[in-house]
């Protein structure tokens, strides 16, 4: 087997100078016109930045979609299906969710969430040992 032999270091760095020359981003594009194209996207992005600005400032600092509108909570049925508890006013609904469709499951009077402690499922130890001790009185 022959050895591989690599170019010398000299070859390579020699094509450098022609690779900078094919590598111009716009050929034949004379500078004035790349300039001004340049001014022209900066003044668009400057005049976006300006209008959001002034939308929110005149929006009272809310950002655009909110209104008094809460999630309370959600429950995933499925991989794609949900239920969500939203706060709408003084009113609380009960919403499904599922691809496509959004409907309204329940309305009632808004009312008081009990405490966080009080919703927090039961550790794998608990469930562990009720499991336990029911395979225990089955056998």
């Amino acid at each position: 087997m022959r050895p591989i032999s690599l170019p010398p270091l000299a070859a390579l760095l020699a094509g450098l100078p022609s690779l900078a020359l094919a590598a111009d981003p716009a050929p034949g594009v004379p500078s004035g016109a790349f300039l001004q194209a340049v001014l022209g996207l900066i003044l668009i992005i400057g005049l976006l930045l300006l209008f959001a600005f002034l939308a929110r400032h005149f929006l009272g600092g809310k950002g655009f979609g909110q209104g008094n509108l809460k999630l309370l909570g959600g429950l995933a049925l499925g991989p794609r299906e949900r239920i969500v508890l939203v706060e709408a006013g003084d009113q609380w609904l009960v919403v499904g969710i599922v691809p496509g469709q959004i409907r309204t499951l329940h309305c009632m009077p808004k009312g008081e969430l009990p405490p966080a402690a009080a919703l927090s499922p039961l550790p794998f130890s608990h469930w562990m040992q009720k499991f336990s001790e029911r395979r225990g009185h089955e056998q």
